[in-house]
């Protein structure tokens, strides 16, 4: 949105031109500009104050206003303020997308029929978790809205979500990214480079982000500790930067493996022949972004005959190859960068499927008794069972059990 209200001007300072409504009498639509701004944050800021400012006012002059007019004019240059660039991108596209259900619809005029039916639709193609994603940022939206005055309750909360159905985690096996892997021809320099992006990944647990920041300064070769502090924030070839990470927790160092270190210090010198750069994972002098990787998921997991999986797939996949060999749920946290152990065995507790049984195994033979040889017990016999002793007394003979 902000690519239509804000505006560069030839001296390079930004301004806005913004809608405040219809004037009730005339119908002419009110708007005001206002223009100095040395940045795009800073304009964008003044027209999400400008137009929150008096609440009241504009809610009388949007008696019409149009679903699509209140979230393109209104709700996303103030949630662009309110949360990370890199989540207000990520989430951009499927807010315009998946809310042109209702743009047509008068925003005062919304009621949860609109909601459920919505609900229903989406439910028919995608899974609940991302139903009831869309619908929080739905909820967020229209809360805006009363705050504004602009609508009086909130029929996204008045239907409430779908029921909740955990998504089935996808991830490769050892033996699946191998197949991958060995697809590969490194001789080809693209190649290498997908060959390096794929085996940190799976080797590493990193996110995409975390990895396509990743400097070489990040490494140290001598003792393979490999720090984790920032993200990166990619647009496209002409508009990318370093952020911060996406929680406290995810900054971290982990160790690598000897292999891997080699296999990145052959990638280093095979990258330093052809353009200097401090992206390790670039093959063109600037840091690669995730549609790269994703199209390379697709093409060779084809090629090798093994499911599909998407980037966080591999993220997974190396939790998943922890977990088989016997590691602490609190190492993998650690090196997977969550904020608490729950994360962990929330996402991963199900790749556990052969504990019960290893905890009978190990359970099996671990008690040593001999039964007593007479009664001890002089109590009374319960007065349910003392038939059934006397009976079991004349034609029993107990020997020692051993268990």
């Amino acid at each position: 949105m902000d690519k239509d209200v804000i505006k560069k001007a030839q001296n390079g300072t930004y301004y806005f031109r913004a809608s405040l409504g219809f004037h009730p009498e005339t119908g002419k639509r009110i708007q005001k500009r206002e223009s100095g701004f040395k940045t795009k944050k800073e304009a964008l800021t003044a027209y999400a104050k400008l137009v929150l400012e008096k609440p009241e006012e504009v809610a009388s002059r949007q008696s019409n206003m149009k679903f699509k007019t209140y979230l393109e004019e209104y709700y996303l240059p103030w949630y662009k303020t309110t949360v990370r660039e890199t989540t207000y991108e990520n989430r951009l596209n499927a807010i315009k997308k998946r809310f042109a259900y209702f743009y047509n619809i008068k925003l005062n005029s919304l009621k949860p029929i609109h909601i459920q039916k919505w609900q229903v639709l989406l439910s028919e193609k995608y899974s609940s978790h991302y139903v009831r994603l869309l619908q929080g940022m739905l909820s967020l939206a229209l809360d805006r809205a009363i705050i504004l005055g602009l609508l009086a309750d909130n029929p996204s909360r008045a239907v409430g979500h779908v029921k909740y159905v955990k998504p089935k985690i996808d991830f490769w096996t050892k033996e699946e990214f191998e197949k991958v892997i060995s697809i590969l021809f490194i001789n080809d320099f693209y190649q290498h480079f997908i060959f390096v992006s794929l085996w940190l990944l799976f080797m590493t647990g990193m996110r995409i982000g975390e990895a396509s920041a990743l400097q070489w300064a990040d490494i140290d070769f001598d003792t393979g500790l490999l720090n984790i502090d920032k993200s990166l924030f990619y647009k496209n070839a002409d508009n990318f930067h370093l952020t911060d990470p996406k929680t406290r927790s995810s900054v971290r160092k982990i160790y690598l493996d000897p292999t891997t270190l080699d296999t990145l210090k052959k990638w280093q010198k095979r990258q330093a022949e052809l353009f200097n750069t401090d992206f390790i994972l670039s093959y063109n002098a600037i840091p690669t972004n995730k549609h790269t990787i994703s199209k390379s998921i697709t093409r060779y997991s084809k090629m090798a005959g093994v499911p599909r999986i998407r980037i966080h797939g591999l993220r997974h996949s190396h939790a998943s190859l922890l977990i088989s060999m016997g590691e602490n749920p609190l190492i993998i946290k650690d090196r997977l960068g969550h904020e608490d152990i729950q994360t962990t065995l929330g996402t991963y507790g199900h790749l556990y499927p052969n504990s019960n049984y290893d905890v009978a195994k190990k359970l099996n033979g671990i008690l040593n008794c001999t039964p007593a040889k007479e009664n001890l017990d002089t109590a009374p016999t319960n007065q349910h069972t003392i038939g059934y002793a006397k009976n079991c007394a004349k034609s029993v003979q107990f020997e020692t059990i051993i268990v």
